[in-house]
C-alpha cells in the first residue's frame, strides 16, 4: 500500500476515524485470520522478514539494506524479496537496475538491487522460490510481507519510526495499522525503533509486555557539502519530514520544499516546475536516493536528475553489534525448523 496516506491517521479531528470503525473491525479481523493461519511457504534457505506495523515510511528499507551488509560479513550471499509496490512487473523477476526503471520493478527494488540480487514477485511464495532455485542465494531478506503471511519467516523484526509511530493506533481504513497490533506483536520476533521521539511508546510498552524484545537504530546522514546551502528540497516518500530531519542533522535547511505522494512518479510539468522554481529563487535541488532511482531511467527527468543533488542515509544499529546478532538468531531459528 503507498500514495498519500489521510491526514487523519496521523492526528487532528478523528470524527472519521470514527465513522471507519466498523470497517477496520472487518479489514482487522480478516488480516489477523491471515497471519494466524496463512499458508506460508517453508523455504530451505533461512528468511528473515523486516516489516512495519503500519502503512508505509517506518523505516524497512534502510533496515533491509543493514541486515543484508551484515549477512555478507558473515559470509552469507544474501538476496531480497519485494512485491515492487508501483512496478507492472507481476514477476517473479531478477531486478537489473541497468534495464529496469521504477515503472517495471518500483523504486524501492532499485535500490535493494544496487546492494544484492532482489527478486520482485507479487506472488511472494512465486518469488521467495524463485530467489532459493534459480538466484542460488542462501540467505532471503523481506523487504516487508510479514502480514501477507505468504513466506514462513524464521526472523520477523518490525521497524517504526519513533517519531511518526502508529499514529492514531486504528487499523485501515480508519488508521495506519495494517492488523491489530496485538495480533502483529504475536507473530514478531522483535521490535527495531528508529529514531527519537514519542510516537512509537505505545508499541514500545505492548511490545514489552508481550515479551518480545526491543532494540534501537538511528539514520545517518552521508557525507556531504549541503550545509549552508539554499535549498529546494522534494521528497515522494511515506514521512517526508524524516528526509528534512535528515537534513537538518547536517546543517542544511530547505528554503522551499515540495512534498509528493509516497512512491510518486512525477509528471513533466512537475518536473518543470521544480526546475523552474529552483532556477528563479537561486535554490540548489536536493531529493532523498529513493527519489532519483525512481527519476532515473527517465528521458524526462535526465536534466532534473543532473542538477539535483542526493541526501543518501544508513541505518546505524546501536549497538552496532545488533546487525549480527540478528543474522545469526535468524539461521539459528532456521536450524531449529529444519533439524530439530
Amino acid at each position: 500500500m503507498g500514495g498519500e496516506t489521510p491526514a487523519f491517521w496521523w492526528g487532528g479531528s478523528q470524527w472519521m476515524a470514527a465513522l471507519l470503525a466498523p470497517a477496520a473491525r472487518l479489514y482487522g479481523s480478516i488480516a489477523a485470520r491471515r497471519m494466524a493461519r496463512g499458508p506460508r511457504l517453508a523455504l530451505d534457505v533461512p528468511v528473515l522478514c523486516v516489516g512495519n506495523f503500519t502503512v508505509g515510511g517506518g523505516g524497512k528499507t534502510p533496515t533491509a539494506l543493514a541486515l543484508a551488509a551484515a549477512a555478507r560479513a558473515a559470509g552469507l550471499s544474501p538476496g531480497f524479496l519485494s512485491r515492487g509496490y508501483g512496478g507492472a512487473e507481476a514477476g517473479p523477476i531478477l531486478v537489473d537496475p541497468a534495464q529496469h526503471g521504477a515503472h517495471s520493478v518500483g523504486d524501492e527494488p532499485l535500490l535493494l538491487a544496487a546492494q544484492a540480487r532482489t527478486v520482485v514477485a507479487k506472488d511472494r511464495a512465486a518469488g521467495a522460490k524463485y530467489l532459493q532455485d534459480s538466484v542460488g542465494v542462501d540467505f532471503i531478506i523481506m523487504d516487508d510481507g510479514f502480514q501477507s503471511a505468504r513466506v514462513h519467516a524464521d526472523f520477523s523484526l518490525i521497524a517504526i519510526d519513533a517519531g511518526r509511530g502508529l499514529g492514531n493506533g486504528r487499523v485501515v481504513p480508519a488508521g495506519p495499522l495494517r492488523a491489530p497490533l496485538a495480533e502483529q506483536i504475536r507473530h514478531a520476533d522483535a521490535l527495531l525503533v528508529i529514531g527519537r521521539g514519542q510516537g512509537g511508546q505505545a508499541a514500545i510498552r505492548m511490545t514489552a509486555r508481550g515479551g518480545k524484545p526491543v532494540f534501537e537504530a538511528r539514520l545517518e546522514p552521508a557525507a556531504n557539502d549541503l550545509a549552508g546551502r539554499r535549498l529546494l528540497a522534494f521528497a515522494g516518500i511515506a514521512d517526508p519530514d524524516k528526509f528534512y530531519r535528515s537534513l537538518g542533522q547536517i546543517g542544511a535547511t530547505p528554503v522551499r520544499r515540495r512534498d509528493f505522494p509516497d512512491h510518486h512518479p512525477l509528471s513533466s510539468d512537475e518536473i518543470t516546475e521544480l526546475l523552474a522554481d529552483a532556477r528563479r529563487d537561486g535554490l540548489e535541488l536536493v531529493t532523498t536516493r529513493k527519489d532519483a532511482v525512481r527519476l532515473s531511467g527517465e528521458p524526462a527527468a535526465a536534466e532534473l536528475l543532473a542538477e539535483t543533488h542526493v541526501l543518501d542515509v544508513a541505518l546505524v544499529f546501536e549497538p552496532e553489534a545488533l546487525a549480527a546478532r540478528f543474522i545469526a538468531e535468524t539461521r539459528t531459528a532456521f536450524r531449529r525448523r529444519k533439524f530439530g
